[in-house]
């Protein structure tokens, strides 16, 4: 008998997995048709790209920042064993660009537009604010969730090529002004080993990473129920499952882009 109801919670767990999937499917499936027809919204669009891009340029520029010094740091202590400190610049570059940019940038903006999403969109709905706009014939999703969602996908790719720019100087500068490294010999190493398709992969990891990010933010917020407690639930699993969807996508995208 317990086996039995073992069997049945894990199939009971797997059965709404699939129900929570589809849901988000259908979710950004319908705001991407409502959003590709008008009427458009440029000031809300434009007002959600400055918040998702140029307001978090700073966390992500000083992570990115010292991620790569940080990066350069421990390189060295595991080359210097073998005299491959020369390696350094093709390590920083490539983990920066391919991986470390867009999933840090990605966990730092689910962290800070994630959640403001579905705090905003979460409130609007427990005020009835979502029926309101409704009522007065404006469509939730077209007015809400499609700025977002475009916003997410185009913002986050710029905000990691600045993040791969500013990852690179920081191991830069730990290289040449504490490790001892030649600067220009590092510069030079760093751009003949970068390729593009390192820096288009990680670009293209960023767009969905931002798609991801507003969908969940959004997602979230539109089915909170239950007031302000209803709210912060919905914040919380909006962030969660950003960062955990962001991790998996970032492997998914990986052994699409470079697997032989």
């Amino acid at each position: 008998m317990n086996d039995r109801n073992f069997l049945a919670s894990i199939g009971g767990a797997f059965l709404e997995f699939l129900g929570a999937t589809g849901r988000i499917v259908l979710f950004a499936v319908t705001a991407i048709l409502y959003g590709l027809r008008p009427p458009y919204y440029p000031r809300l669009l434009l007002r959600q790209m400055v918040d998702i891009g140029f307001y978090s340029l700073p966390v992500v520029g000083l992570t990115a920042l010292f991620t790569g010094m940080v990066l350069a740091l421990q390189s060295y202590t595991g080359f210097s064993r073998f005299a491959a400190e020369s390696a350094i610049p093709n390590i920083v570059i490539l983990s920066v660009t391919r991986e470390l940019g867009p999933v840090i940038a990605g966990l730092m903006v689910a962290g800070r537009i994630g959640a403001a999403i579905a705090a905003e969109i979460g409130t609007m709905r427990v005020t009835d604010q979502i029926d309101a706009l409704t009522t007065l014939s404006v469509n939730p999703f077209r007015y809400l969730v499609a700025p977002r969602l475009v916003a997410g996908f185009t913002m986050l790719p710029l905000l990691v090529l600045v993040a791969d720019i500013i990852g690179v100087f920081g191991g830069f500068l730990v290289s040449a002004y504490k490790l001892d490294l030649n600067g220009a010999s590092y510069i030079q190493r760093s751009v003949d080993f970068l390729q593009t398709q390192d820096v288009v992969a990680g670009l293209a990891k960023a767009a969905v990473f931002g798609f991801i990010v507003a969908l969940m933010g959004c997602y979230n917020g539109y089915h909170s129920k239950g007031g302000a407690q209803g709210v912060g639930a919905a914040t919380t699993y909006a962030v969660v499952s950003s960062s955990i969807l962001i991790l998996v996508f970032d492997y998914i995208l990986t052994e699409a882009f470079f697997s032989r």
